[in-house]
């Protein structure tokens, strides 16, 4: 049963370095694009299956993709496409954070997601120790579950299961 909470849908949140697009040559399943957001060229290794497997996720959890990720709006063009997911909500991450902003770059992140999550409950796939650290201590943070991928391998099938069965307890 899907989880149909008074504020909202349950948030599945994506980054994409490091979960979508791992550090290492991935396993099989993975091709290697080029992505030039900003004029900037990227080599990435992506996963065509990955798009079918988290629409599934978000509709059997009655649950809302977005990205969370530096990539921003431009995962909707670079990314979304070639794993077969449609635009996306963003969660507008600035790159970097000013200097009146103290702390890491992990924390800048989770700072910016807690914010626009507002209270709603969330899986958020993350690589970067950091950010999952500090997200239960920043205020507009709801319930919230946080897969840490390892950013050699990226995202698994063990990490779906882990936020489809938390997603499904929400609904009790």
């Amino acid at each position: 049963m899907p989880y149909r909470p008074g504020m909202g849908s349950p948030l599945v949140l994506l980054d994409v370095d490091g979960v979508l697009n791992p550090f290492e040559r991935p396993h099989k399943g993975y091709r290697r694009h080029r992505c030039s957001p900003d004029g900037v060229t990227f080599r990435l290794w992506l996963d065509a299956g990955h798009g079918p497997a988290l629409l599934a996720l978000a509709e059997t959890a009655g649950a809302e993709l977005a990205w969370a990720s530096y990539w921003c709006d431009n995962a909707n063009e670079w990314i979304a496409p070639r794993i077969g997911l449609p635009a996306l909500p963003f969660v507008p991450i600035p790159r970097f954070p000013g200097p009146e902003e103290g702390g890491t770059l992990g924390a800048w992140k989770a700072r910016h997601v807690a914010r626009w999550t507002e209270r709603r409950p969330f899986v958020w796939f993350e690589d970067e120790p950091d950010a999952t650290d500090r997200i239960g201590a920043e205020p507009g943070a709801g319930e919230h579950l946080l897969v840490v991928v390892d950013p050699l391998t990226g995202l698994t099938a063990e990490h779906l299961d882990t936020a489809a069965a938390w997603l499904g307890g929400l609904a009790r």
